[in-house]
C-alpha cells in the first residue's frame, strides 16, 4: 500500500493538557479522565495524513511531525510536511521538504526515529525512483540530509511511472525505520519480499555504512509491518502475509540475533491470525480500506519485563464482519513463542477499531496503544455520529499498560471531535498509519481529524483532514 504521507503534528506539554492514563486491570468503562485538550498543528489547507512522529530521548521538548501532502495541491508535484518544535509543542517551525530538494521527489510515506545520541533519522519513498532513501538531521529536525539509498534486491521492482501513488504492491513500500543501541534499522517491502539494511552509530552524526541489505526469508508477500531492536541489539521484523483483499491475513516476524553482525534474519514465526486482508474496506475507512498493521515495541529499559518484546494489530472477530478490534501479544523468548492476545479496546459494540499504534516509554517501562474508533458511531446521532449513518465515523483512543501487556487500562478518548474520513475527499481516508511517540511519561499521539473541534482549521469541520495532537500524561 504506497501511502500517501502528509505532515504532522504534535503537541507536548506546553500546549496541551497532559491527560492522565491510570494503571490497572481492562474494564467496561470509557474514558478515566477528562479528554485532553486538543491542537491542530497543520492547520494547512486541503488534506494532510499518515504521520510520524518523533521525540528526542536528549532534549523531550525537541518534536518533530513528517506527513504526507495531496501532490497536485497547489501545483505541488512531490513532498512532505514537515513540523519541527522545540519548547514542547507551543511553537511549530512548519515548511514543505523534499520537494525536488536536496532530499529528492519525495512521495510519500515517512517514518522517522530519534536515537540515544539525538541524531533523528527519516526514510520515505521517492516520488519515481523505486530505491528507499535514509535522511539524517543533527540539529533536531531543522535541516536534513540524504546518506544513503537502500537498493531492492537483484531482481529489482518494475518502473513506476511519475505520480504513481496507487499503493501497487509491486513496488517498494511502505518503509520503516528505527534506530537503538548504536544502530539504525529500515525494513521496506521490495515489491515482494521484505528488505532490510542496517548501519552502526557511534555518535552524534558518527553514522557508518548501511551493508548491502538482505531480503529477510520466507516474507514474499510479506508487508505492511514493523522494525524493532532489542536490548542486545537484536533486531525483530512483523509483516502480514496474504495481506491482499479482503480474507486471510497472518502475521509473522523475523528475527536477526545479533544484529550488525554475520547472523543475519532466521526463518518466519507465525504469531497471529488477524482475518484481516491487506486491503480491507471497512465502513470508516470506505475507500482506503486497512490492512492489520501489526507494530512492535521492544523493553530496553533494564526494569522488569527487559528483553519482552510486544505486538500489537488488527483483528476481525469474524471475516467481513466489520467488528475489527486491537490485540496486543508478548515474547519473552526474542519472538519464538508468544502470549495469547490481549484486547486492548474494551467497547460492547461491534463497531471497527483500526490503525493500531504502539510505542514503549524506555525511561518506565508502560506501554501505550492507540488507535481509531468508531465505538460511538450508533447512527443514532448525537457525540460519535455525523450523519445518522452505523460505524462510518471515529474518534482517536487511546489505552495504557503498567504491567507488562497482561492487561489495559480503561480506555481513554483523545480526540475532542468526531471525523468522518469519506467527507474529507483525501482518496486514502485517514491514510494506512498514525503516529505516536511516547517519553519520559508522556504519550504523544498523532491523527489525522476534520472534526474542527479545535475551531481553526482552514477547510472547517467535515471537510479536509489536518493533522491533530495531544499531551497525555502517563505517570
Amino acid at each position: 500500500m504506497r501511502r500517501m504521507v502528509l505532515l504532522v503534528l504534535l503537541v507536548a506539554h506546553a500546549v496541551g493538557v497532559g491527560l492522565a492514563l491510570s494503571g490497572g486491570a481492562m474494564s467496561a468503562g470509557a474514558v478515566t479522565a477528562a479528554t485532553p485538550t486538543n491542537v491542530d498543528v497543520s492547520q494547512r489547507h486541503l488534506n494532510e495524513s499518515e504521520e510520524a512522529i518523533a521525540v528526542n530521548p536528549t532534549n523531550p521538548n525537541n518534536i518533530v511531525v513528517v506527513t504526507n501532502i495531496g501532490h497536485g495541491e497547489a501545483g505541488l508535484t512531490a513532498g512532505m510536511f514537515e513540523g519541527v518544535s522545540f519548547d514542547g509543542g507551543a511553537t511549530w517551525m512548519r515548511r514543505i521538504i523534499a520537494d525536488n530538494d536536496n532530499l529528492g521527489d519525495a512521495c510519500c510515506d515517512p517514518s522517522l526515529s530519534f536515537d540515544e545520541h539525538g541524531n533523528l533519522f527519516l526514510t520515505y519513498l521517492y516520488e519515481v525512483e523505486n530505491t528507499v532513501p535514509v535522511a539524517l538531521s543533527t540539529d533536531g529536525g531543522v535541516t536534513f540530509n540524504v546518506i544513503a539509498n537502500i537498493v531492492a534486491p537483484p531482481k529489482g521492482t518494475p518502473t513506476k511511472a511519475s505520480g504513481d501513488n496507487r499503493g501497487l504492491f509491486r513496488f517498494v513500500d511502505q518503509p520503516t525505520i528505527t534506530a537503538a543501541e548504536g544502530e539504525v534499522w529500515v525494513v521496506f517491502n521490495a515489491g515482494g519480499p521484505m528488505f532490510a539494511a542496517g548501519a552502526p552509530v557511534a555518535g552524534l552524526g558518527q553514522v557508518g555504512a548501511f551493508f548491502a541489505g538482505e531480503v529477510v526469508p520466507g516474507t514474499n508477500n510479506c508487508t505492511y509491518g514493523d522494525v524493532a531492536i532489542g536490548p542486545r541489539g537484536q533486531v525483530m521484523q512483523s509483516c502480514g502475509l496474504t495481506e491482499s483483499g479482503q480474507g486471510g491475513g497472518k502475521i509473522f516476524v523475523n528475527v536477526d540475533p545479533d544484529g550488525l553482525g554475520p547472523a543475519g534474519f532466521g526463518s518466519r514465526v507465525f504469531v497471529a491470525e488477524t482475518h484481516v486482508g491487506g486491503f480491507d474496506f471497512i465502513p470508516p475507512q470506505p475507500d482506503r480500506s486497512v490492512d492489520a498493521e501489526s507494530g512492535l515495541a521492544w523493553d530496553r529499559t533494564g526494569g522488569p519485563h527487559n528483553g519482552r518484546v510486544y505486538l500489537v494489530y488488527t483483528k476481525e472477530q469474524q471475516n467481513e464482519s466489520d467488528n475489527t478490534d486491537i490485540y496486543v501479544r508478548y515474547s519473552d523468548d526474542g519472538g519464538a513463542t508468544w502470549s495469547s492476545g490481549v484486547r486492548v479496546n474494551d467497547d460492547a459494540t461491534t463497531n471497527s477499531q483500526f490503525l493500531p499504534k504502539i510505542s514503549l516509554d524506555q525511561t518506565t517501562g508502560k506501554l501505550a496503544v492507540v488507535w481509531y474508533d468508531s465505538r460511538a458511531d450508533l447512527g443514532t446521532g448525537g457525540a460519535g455520529d455525523t450523519d445518522g449513518v452505523p460505524n462510518d465515523d471515529a474518534q482517536f483512543w487511546g489505552s495504557l499498560s503498567t504491567d507488562g501487556g497482561v492487561s489495559f487500562t480503561p480506555n481513554l478518548q483523545i480526540s475532542a471531535g468526531t471525523s468522518n474520513s469519506h467527507d474529507s475527499g483525501n482518496g486514502i481516508d485517514y491514510g494506512d498509519y498514525n503516529g505516536m511517540s511516547f517519553v519520559d511519561g508522556v504519550i504523544h499521539p498523532a491523527w489525522a481529524d476534520n472534526s474542527n473541534s479545535t475551531g481553526n482549521s482552514p477547510d472547517g469541520a467535515l471537510h479536509q483532514l489536518d493533522i491533530y495532537t495531544a499531551a497525555v500524561s502517563a505517570p
